[in-house]
């Protein structure tokens, strides 16, 4: 297997969508010390906007794990049910196990987030607040290309940090999509790159990533939000 040195040089973590609930559960394994169950997959697992029915199959496992676990939570939330989910996850209200994953869209944030936060932040729940700027700004461009406009990713990460600031909490990260190669998948940015652009280097096997340039224009611009 892979052994890069790089993995002995530093904490190395690992972490994905639990959406395929058959690798999951056979991946999954019980301390029999402790007699709680962890999932061996990664060391964090979330579940997406779509699998997260507070009686769905998704949630069952998810609680029945001892993993910290994440959920996103997109623009069609509302208190009740983010509520309701967290409850059925994290019932003991333990610190590190809950990360509440935004992913709003840009536009939606100021409006959508802020009653979320007030009403799970009445409950007690100590969850960590993510933001993830990508999966709400997914478009298609007139080539068919799937893609997403740098502006709206950017807009969407200013937001979240005005809404946490406005009301006294605390923005724990980012969820990025993202590569290290100078693909041509995602929009704008100072790289500058245009629809007519997305078919020279379209190289992603799911969805569109920001390049090298787009990751560290993004990452200068959080580090400016930090120091205000």
């Amino acid at each position: 297997g892979a052994d890069p040195v790089e993995f002995r040089s530093v904490e190395f973590f690992t972490a994905h969508e639990a959406l395929l609930l058959d690798y999951e559960k056979a991946m999954s394994r019980t301390d029999y010390v402790t007699g709680r169950t962890y999932d061996t997959s990664a060391h964090f697992l979330w579940m997406g906007e779509r699998t997260r029915e507070p009686n769905g199959a998704h949630t069952q496992f998810m609680a029945s794990i001892s993993n910290p676990i994440g959920c996103k939570v997109g623009p069609k939330a509302n208190p009740e049910d983010v509520i309701n989910l967290i409850k059925k996850l994290d019932p003991d209200k333990t610190p590190g196990r809950l990360t509440l994953i935004s992913r709003m869209g840009a536009g939606n944030v100021l409006e959508k987030l802020p009653p979320i936060i007030k009403a799970v932040e009445q409950t007690g729940h100590p969850v960590i607040w993510v933001c993830d700027p990508m999966h709400g700004n997914t478009k298609e461009a007139a080539s068919g290309h799937k893609t997403r406009e740098f502006a709206d990713v950017l807009s969407e990460v200013k937001d979240f940090f005005v809404v946490h600031k406005q009301l006294g909490t605390h923005p724990g990260g980012l969820h990025i999509e993202l590569t290290g190669d100078d693909v041509t998948e995602c929009l704008g940015g100072i790289s500058g790159i245009m629809e007519k652009d997305l078919p020279m280097r379209y190289e992603t096997a799911c969805d569109p990533r920001l390049n090298r340039v787009q990751a560290l224009e993004l990452a200068f611009q959080v580090a400016e939000m930090l120091a205000k």
